[in-house]
């Protein structure tokens, strides 16, 4: 069994309060769920409102396709034209570890 997760600190864009940081953040973070199967929550920067910390999990049998979704995921946020993906931590992990 395989275990990768990604995290990702973006910087939002034209948003003022934490209540327009929500409406950006939340539809991103459904979309990755239902666009790859996939565990994501907002996990940093919660008190900023122009930052975001969003972690990304998955639990696979084959370590390729867990990079592969991953590269997926990054690909995906790095896109998004209302924010700026600024760096993105990986982990990799076998339950023979």
């Amino acid at each position: 069994m395989w275990i990768g997760w990604v995290e990702l600190d973006v910087l939002l864009g034209d948003v003022h309060t934490l209540k327009e940081k929500r409406a950006l953040v939340r539809p991103l973070v459904a979309d990755l769920r239902r666009t790859f199967t996939v565990s994501a929550a907002e996990t940093g920067s919660l008190d900023l409102y122009r930052r975001a910390g969003i972690g990304v999990g998955l639990v696979a049998g084959d370590s390729q396709h867990v990079i592969d979704v991953l590269d997926k995921v990054e690909d995906f946020v790095s896109r998004r034209p209302e924010l700026d993906l600024l760096s993105a931590r990986r982990g990799l992990a076998s339950s023979d570890d």
